[in-house]
């Protein structure tokens, strides 16, 4: 049996880079959709009996968590497009690769709402009765999709999802940060999660706090070829658009205000800056220094009685290290 699995394993496996990073990156977005929409489907078909909207909360935040274990060592566990943005301004992903990695994010996230809706189909008919509406006290279209509450206007969750994804990304940074207060090794994905979970439990009523644009994009796809129909884009003031546009301009926000108050400053980058300009300063006072090996001291230290106790700087790429 052994000798048989080694020789799937030879057959089936895939050496190329980008190709092992898809595939990491498509099964941990669909984890993390399934778990999400399946949390949300236990709560609306049992008439909250089975679930409200903390379960619905908690169910996705550690679908956050488990989906970032399963493909952040691979592809980074990027799961959200916004996120992968944010990587590509701030130097820690390939451009190239942006693309392809939405394209998978948001095709994985159609798949898993339409396998959601299979595992619950016969709930799902029992409690709207065969209509599946987008509007009405028996809709079921918000259990795959986010809708804004009634009283929201357009420009308001608008503001709600630059918001709350840029809050995403400054505690993502925060927490992949070496040079900050760093969460202990392995722990990363779990912190993570009780980050979506503050951000749900205090940014949630407006519009379910979707800051991901796959997230929301791929399963409304999936209720508009299902059978709701053309009401999934045009409900709400046609709000369908806010979140995949949103929390964009909320990832890049959330980067630019982490960088700019806390990363820029921390006393080794000072260093580094100053040993730079000292040497610069040296060569233009002595020319003939340029072909010597200048060494400078940095002015600054820190903590320099833990020296070689630290741990190596993490790489930032994704959510967790990465390595190809």
């Amino acid at each position: 049996m052994a000798r048989a699995l080694g020789r799937i394993r030879a057959l089936l496996r895939i050496e190329h880079p980008l190709a092992r990073e898809c595939m990491a990156e498509f099964l941990g977005v669909f984890v993390l959709i399934l778990m999400t929409n399946g949390s949300t489907a236990q709560a609306v078909t049992s008439y909250h009996t089975k679930g409200g909207y903390f379960t619905m909360y908690l169910g996705g935040a550690l679908a956050v968590t488990m989906a970032i274990y399963i493909s952040g060592g691979v592809s980074g566990g990027h799961l959200n497009p916004a996120f992968s943005l944010s990587m590509c301004l701030l130097g820690r992903f390939q451009w190239r690769k942006l693309p392809l990695f939405v394209v998978i994010q948001i095709v994985a996230s159609f798949a898993a709402a339409g396998t959601a809706y299979a595992l619950y189909y016969d709930a799902i008919q029992h409690y709207c009765r065969g209509n599946l509406t987008v509007t009405g006290p028996t809709e079921t279209a918000s259990i795959f999709a986010t809708y804004p509450a009634g009283y929201l206007t357009i420009w308001n969750g608008f503001l709600d999802q630059v918001i709350g994804t840029a809050m995403l990304l400054i505690g993502i940074l925060a927490i992949v940060d070496s040079k900050n207060k760093p969460v202990p090794k392995g722990l990363e994905p779990l912190v993570v999660g009780l980050l979506v979970l503050s951000i749900g439990l205090s940014m949630g009523s407006n519009c379910g706090y979707p800051i991901n644009p796959a997230r929301d994009l791929g399963p409304r796809l999936f209720t508009f070829v299902a059978g709701w129909g053309a009401e999934v884009f045009s409900a709400g003031n046609h709000y369908w658009w806010i979140p995949v546009v949103a929390p964009l301009f909320g990832a890049v926000i959330g980067s630019i205000v982490y960088e700019v108050l806390v990363e820029f400053h921390h006393l080794d980058n000072l260093n580094e800056q100053l040993a730079c300009s000292v040497k610069k300063d040296m060569e233009k006072a002595m020319p003939e220094s340029k072909n010597k090996k200048l060494e400078v001291k940095p002015i600054f230290t820190i903590d320099t009685y833990m020296e070689g106790c630290t741990e190596h700087p993490r790489d930032t790429e994704g959510f967790l290290s990465h390595r190809l």
